[in-house]
């Protein structure tokens, strides 16, 4: 018996003291390691989202979300995705190339659509598994806009994160590289390109702010040269027009044009004659032969086949008529900019030519090959911009 006149004996209170502490532990630890398995953030949809820890299986609703993906995983870019949409090797393939060179394993990513949403397969995502997706606000791929697909990926398991390079780039460019940091726990490395980004936009703030108000000119932004065979199709609002709105040029298209995107027409273009053209350029080393009517920039591209595709595509009406382009103030930007967080590259670039005397010792140029150097796990090459 262990007990003795009613009397607990000492050695089972030990015994029992002993296995009350063990289980005050155990709830202690596992509570904490509840805790420590779990993060709350605020995505770029305003929602409060809580995810498990950690994440090891990601899907991209753009597989153009990969460079910004590479600034908070390094050589690891590839180590969590297992399915993206299919766009980047569609509509930028020699970005696609590049990585595809340096991570021949990027082929081996399964593809849950092509480029648009219509062409997502709800069933494929699903099978995927993954952990968390991130979407776009506004985008190509499944986004903000389709309640019911984010229902039931969120109803399987995988916690939806929204972030945004599109629709407010300026604005949310930095905010969508801490969400991604802090789900990813990559928060050291968003921090390191925050503080990289904020530096190099503090040097366009600084040129602005001297800016006078008649020095500042009319820009027609030209958006997918080539694509619809007709000009001209032009942004209004977010996207490339943000940051125009950013460095505080005159877009002759936003007074105009009720949404984002239109098309300007071409009387109106030569009868209110803008200072400066900057078309976009959606062209490839894939396109050169097949479709000339494409301006060609962005990685492969020499100097000299980007400044031949600016130079064939200003000689045709009517942008042959343009002041701009008989004064040398047409230019040429690599589209792609406006949903990847090397868009500081073109703030930078917009600002030079819209003040070029205020600009004169700011160097995009610089400044984009720092960032392939330092946050890019692929080599930097290729030609973005162009002056006629």
């Amino acid at each position: 018996m262990n007990v003795i006149k009613g009397k607990v004996m000492p050695q089972f209170l030990s015994i029992k003291n002993r296995l009350i502490t063990l289980l005050s532990v155990c709830l202690v630890l596992f509570s904490t390691h509840s805790i420590a398995k779990s993060i709350t953030v605020t995505d770029l949809a305003g929602r409060e989202v809580v995810i498990s820890q950690p994440v090891e299986r990601l899907l991209l609703s753009e597989s153009r979300y990969i460079p910004a993906l590479a600034i908070l995983e390094g050589d690891q870019v590839l180590s969590r995705i297992v399915g993206m949409m299919g766009d980047m090797k569609l509509v930028d393939p020699d970005s696609y190339q590049q990585y595809q060179t340096a991570f021949p394993d990027i082929d081996n990513i399964p593809l849950f659509g092509k480029g648009a949403t219509e062409s997502f397969s709800l069933e494929t995502a699903l099978a995927l598994k993954a952990d968390v997706a991130f979407l776009g606000v506004e985008g190509h791929g499944p986004n903000a806009r389709n309640s019911e697909i984010i229902e039931i990926l969120e109803r399987a398991g995988v916690t939806v994160v929204f972030i945004d390079f599109r629709k407010d780039p300026v604005k949310n460019t930095l905010r969508s590289l801490e969400v991604m940091g802090k789900v990813l726990g990559r928060e050291a490395q968003a921090k390191s390109y925050i503080q990289f980004y904020n530096q190099e936009l503090d040097k366009v703030k600084q040129g602005l702010a001297t800016i006078k108000p008649e020095d500042v000119p009319t820009v027609f932004l030209h958006s997918r040269v080539g694509v619809n065979g007709e000009c001209c199709e032009t942004m209004a609002r977010g996207m490339v027009a943000q940051m125009l709105d950013f460095i505080g040029v005159k877009n002759m298209a936003q007074p105009l044009l009720p949404g984002s995107v239109g098309v300007l027409n071409q009387e109106y273009l030569l009868t209110h004659q803008p200072d400066i053209y900057i078309g976009t350029a959606v062209g490839s080393t894939q396109t050169q032969k097949e479709a000339p009517q494409y301006i060609v920039l962005g990685t492969s591209i020499s100097a000299k086949v980007a400044h031949q595709s600016l130079a064939a595509i200003t000689q045709r009406p009517p942008l042959n008529q343009l002041t701009a382009v008989k004064n040398k103030r047409a230019y040429s930007i690599w589209h792609h900019f406006y949903n990847t967080p090397l868009n500081i590259v073109a703030i930078q670039t917009f600002a030079k030519w819209a003040y070029p005397k205020t600009f004169a010792e700011l160097s995009p140029q610089k400044t984009l090959e720092t960032l392939y150097r330092d946050y890019q796990p692929v080599p930097f090459n290729g030609t973005y911009w162009m002056a006629l």
